[in-house]
């Protein structure tokens, strides 16, 4: 497991030495310098490598449900849409994220996909979205500050409910989100855009109550898929009757858009 380091006063040409020996994250503030090391990488290593006797060894804290490692939450901007952490300061119109459990930090690679893909889908105007498993609520709120009046998120993890209601009432959008606990089947009806941040065995799995949800030649977002499944998630929603009609790829991740064929 990825480990953190905090070093005083270190070289000035520590930084680029921890890079090479593949740091996941590196951050210099002042005299202080913090990394997250993979574990392959030996603190003695570390400590031969930037000529010190030894380094300072702390558990690393991992962010989107431990898939992304960083030292602390930082703004990332994706598209016309910049998620901040909730206590820095940050422009106003901007994504505001505190640091918690719920996946959807901004940082993941299908995070950025998703909402890349919601940018293009929201120029067909939209008047809702579905999110199903809204985790931190990123991708629902990414939609409405995009101008979709209306979101909805679901998720099986109450906890995560809980995170997503807090970012809606911080960045002042709780009056257009609402929440329910379950999967797709925890709502009625249809919405004209679905969007769903999952793994790719839970997508084929609900592929047929999912499909139910889109609306009349609504759109479908689908992540969560690694590049060696894309396959078998795109076969599953295709025999439903959805229409492939775009795939993006990130870091060997995958987001898929389909549009209903009904």
């Amino acid at each position: 497991m990825p480990y953190r380091i905090d070093i005083v006063s270190p070289s000035g040409e520590a930084f680029d030495q921890l890079m090479e020996l593949g740091a996941l994250d590196v951050d210099l503030r002042g005299d202080d310098l913090s990394a997250i090391l993979p574990d392959a990488v030996t603190p003695d290593r570390v400590a031969t490598a930037l000529r010190v006797a030894t380094v300072t060894m702390s558990p690393a804290v991992a962010r989107d449900n431990g898939s992304v490692w960083i030292l602390s939450p930082r703004a990332v901007r994706i598209g016309s849409i910049l998620i901040a952490p909730a206590d820095t300061k940050a422009p106003r119109g901007a994504l505001r994220l505190t640091d918690s459990a719920a996946f959807g930090t901004g940082h993941h690679p299908t995070t950025a996909l998703c909402i890349e893909a919601l940018e293009e889908a929201v120029r067909l105007a939209p008047h809702g979205v579905l999110d199903v498993g809204t985790g931190s609520g990123v991708l629902a709120l990414s939609a409405l500050i995009m101008g979709v009046p209306h979101a909805t998120g679901v998720d099986i993890d109450p906890d995560a409910l809980e995170a997503a209601a807090e970012h809606a009432r911080l960045n002042d959008l709780a009056d257009r989100f609402e929440l329910a606990l379950g999967g797709p089947e925890a709502v009625r009806g249809q919405s004209p855009l679905v969007v769903a941040n999952v793994l790719a065995a839970p997508l084929i799995e609900m592929a047929p109550i999912l499909v139910r949800r889109v609306a009349n030649r609504g759109r479908l977002i689908l992540s969560g898929i690694p590049q060696s499944l894309e396959a078998d998630v795109r076969s599953a929603y295709q025999r439903l009757g959805m229409r492939h009609i775009d795939s993006a790829t990130r870091a060997g991740w995958v987001v898929v858009v389909f549009q209903a064929s009904w």
